[in-house]
Formats: C-alpha cells, structure tokens, sequence
C-alpha cells in the first residue's frame, strides 16, 4: 500500500458524517466547498461500504413499490 492510500483508510471521520455525504451524493446535491471538506476527513472504506449501503437500500425500495403497484390493481386499471 502507498503511503497515501494509508493516510487516507485512517482518516478519522464518522460513519455518520459519510452516510450523510453519500446520501447527499445520491440527491446529487452538493457544494464543491462541501466536498472539499469530506476529501479532507471522511475515510474512503466508510464511503464504499456507505455507497453500497445505499444502493442495495435504494433497489430494495424500488422493488418494494413496484410490487406495492403491481399488488394494488392501479397498474392494470
């Protein structure tokens, strides 16, 4: 591992703070000066496994309401 890659898996941020950045990311609503505070704190393992949270939260919703559609009749109507 470079020296760089280490330094930036022990950045100390939150899992909360970078749940909050990816979700903000998802929206894709974010200031650059917003973003240029999480490249400086937030740890890049907490922003994949945050993003693949999300996303597999995301796809089980849609499926969720596309079944909810389906079930309730007002697709077919």
């Amino acid at each position: 591992m470079s020296a760089d890659l280490k330094e930036a898996a022990a950045r100390r941020g939150s899992f909360v703070q970078t749940v909050r950045a990816v979700a903000w990311s998802f929206f894709g609503v974010r200031r650059s000066s917003g973003y240029a505070e999480d490249v400086q704190k937030l740890n890049p393992v907490h922003v994949i496994v945050a993003g693949i949270v999300g996303a597999a939260l995301f796809i089980a919703a849609l499926v969720v309401l596309v079944r909810w559609v389906v079930g309730s009749g007002v697709a077919g109507a």
